[in-house]
């Protein structure tokens, strides 16, 4: 159903005059936030990283989001006030509060949830019912069937289901390679739009004498590259753009016959060779690269007018402009959990881009009808698994929270889990980037345990190793996460510690970037001692232990009631006046 103005704002007065949304976010987003102006011939809509959340939730943006070198002080490494200022945002808003981790528990308590698909949907149908359905597309960053216990029992197929409803018309991937190849291609089978990805091919030994599929033999070609979509008279050409490091930063056995990786100059070729063949207006990259390395590949590889991004979760309010050599590039990035909908128009004559205007749209869940059919389909998708997924483990007493650079208070619970639970002195957990967010005093359920674990390698185990060990992977995820060269991260933030404290300097030379390593009793860690350390999430060899959702569970059983009193929070050096900092 497409709401005017005037439905819009009679739903919103009668919400307000019931108590159930503060006045200000009435009077604030009924003017304003849904009210997006048309503009141009041609609207792409953009989610990304909804990680398989089908229900309204909280999210907490990142305190620290650090950024060095050239990114140093520019998007997405601006955290709090700062983004705020760089955006033109005001603070204590809507907006504020979506797009910052400022103040965020009463915030979350004025606002409400964000995302739930049903609501996303009811946005997604306004703007595209209100600037014409023929002119538009949804595209898809990815991440998206990954993230939830649906997901993994479904093997992802609930979020095909869930896509095809909300009419995505084209995506690309990256967790959903941690499902077996063969259940990949059956869900895009399944999928109503085009998955795209000109980085991805088939081994030519593993097509050429093992009969494995491969969409061109002539490029070994895995998946289609690109696709052409006529919008309002206006070609637009979009090419896929898969994470890189797949088979590095995720088990390479899922997937064993499918090689990955930035590929600047396929990419380059590709585009050029789109340029002259199909001669679209408008060519667009559907990217799960990351933003650091799309704001790279941007000046790397020229013809490209826009790059959706993915991958690092950021909600970037503006696009940046990116210069090279042929013209300009515009790189976005429309956060997570599906607590956002880009809204990108273009102006186009000529054969060529003239203009453009892009909101990035908060989903308030208080402020968006659920879209009937969807919520239907969700609670279908639910009703077999609803037992085990509100079943309640334990209440917090604290904020309940991942994303950052370093240890979030949720990610603080895994690893005390795990070190009881295995009987271990330390705790390594992964600095993965999803997960949602529960407020203080609310009740931990199994469904919330799942969102913050649901991988397909869960297995966690218990072994023995040196200081000397533990202190080589310590640095090796911090070169990842803070190398300059952007091609060479791999997204993801720094490893979470449990019973272990450091000094990190993200400054420093790679294997100088971690010193002063204690335990929590205040000993050094002696490089040539081994000691006990229990983790999960194995990329190579698979584990033996249980599930880590398990282990969590049964923790929280016991404890009863969530008690965060510290946090393996590492000291940080030179990093004062860096504006993805806040303490």
């Amino acid at each position: 159903m497409l709401l005017n103005r005037r439905q819009f704002m009679q739903i919103m007065a009668v919400a307000s005059a019931a108590g159930l949304l503060p006045q200000k976010i009435f009077a604030r987003q009924a003017s304003d936030l849904y009210d997006v102006p048309n503009f141009g011939q041609v609207r792409l809509l953009h989610i990304t990283d909804t990680h398989a959340q089908l229900l309204p939730l909280y999210y907490r943006e990142p305190h620290i989001n650090l950024g060095f070198d050239s990114m140093q002080g520019q998007v997405p490494h601006l955290v709090g006030k700062a983004l705020l200022k760089q955006a033109g945002i005001a603070e204590n808003t809507p907006e504020a509060h979506a797009f910052t981790y400022l103040n965020f528990s009463d915030a979350a308590q004025q606002y409400g949830k964000v995302g739930g698909f049903a609501h996303l949907a009811s946005l997604v149908k306004q703007l595209r019912d209100g600037y014409g359905r023929e002119k538009t597309l949804l595209l898809d960053g990815g991440d998206t069937w990954q993230g939830s216990g649906t997901a993994y029992w479904t093997r992802g197929q609930d979020m095909v289901g869930a896509c095809n409803l909300l009419g995505v018309d084209v995506m690309t991937g990256h967790w959903e390679f941690t499902y077996l190849a063969e259940e990949v291609l059956k869900n895009l089978q399944a999928f109503k739009g085009e998955f795209v990805a000109q980085n991805i091919t088939v081994r030519e030994e593993a097509y050429l004498f093992e009969g494995k599929p491969v969409y061109d033999e002539q490029t070994g070609h895995a998946f289609k590259p690109y696709t052409i979509k006529t919008l309002n008279g206006i070609r637009v050409a979009i090419v896929g753009q898969a994470f890189p490091y797949t088979p590095i930063a995720n088990p390479a056995r899922f997937i064993p016959d499918w090689t990955f990786g930035i590929q600047d100059k396929a990419m380059q070729s590709l585009v050029n060779e789109i340029r002259a063949k199909e001669k679209p207006e408008l060519v667009v990259v559907i990217s799960h690269n990351g933003m650091d390395v799309d704001l790279k590949m941007a000046t790397q590889v020229t013809g490209i007018d826009v790059i959706l991004g993915g991958h690092t979760h950021d909600g970037v309010p503006k696009p940046v402009e990116v210069k090279n050599t042929q013209g300009t590039t515009l790189v976005c990035n429309a956060g997570s959990n599906g607590k956002f909908l880009g809204v990108l128009d273009f102006a186009i004559s000529d054969g060529k881009v003239k203009g453009y205007q892009y909101r990035l749209l908060p989903v308030f869940a208080n402020l968006l009808p659920a879209d009937k059919d969807m919520q239907a389909y969700i609670d279908q998708a639910r009703a077999p698994y609803l037992d085990k997924l509100t079943e309640k483990l334990a209440t917090t007493d604290t904020l309940l929270y991942r994303r950052g650079n370093f240890n979030g208070t949720f990610d603080q619970l895994i690893c005390n889990a795990l070190r009881q639970q295995h009987d271990a002195q330390i705790a390594l957990s992964p600095g993965f980037r999803w997960g949602t967010s529960i407020l203080s005093g609310q009740a931990i359920t199994m469904e919330n345990v799942l969102d913050q674990t649901c991988i397909t390698y869960p297995e966690t185990y218990r072994r023995e190793m040196t200081g000397s060990e533990i202190k080589l992977i310590l640095e090796d995820v911090c070169d990842n996460l803070f190398n300059p060269d952007p091609y060479r991260q791999q997204g993801g933030d720094m490893v979470r510690v449990g019973g272990l404290n450091y000094v990190c300097d993200p400054t420093a030379g790679m294997n100088q970037r971690i010193s002063n390593l204690t335990l929590d009793d205040g000993t050094a860690l002696d490089m040539e001692k081994r000691y006990p350390v229990a983790g999960w999430a194995t990329v190579g060899s698979q584990a033996e232990g249980k599930p880590i959702w398990d282990i969590v569970a049964e923790y929280l059983r016991a404890e009863k009631v969530v008690k965060i009193e510290k946090v393996n929070m590492p000291k940080l050096q030179h990093v004062e006046n860096n504006l993805g900092f806040d303490e």
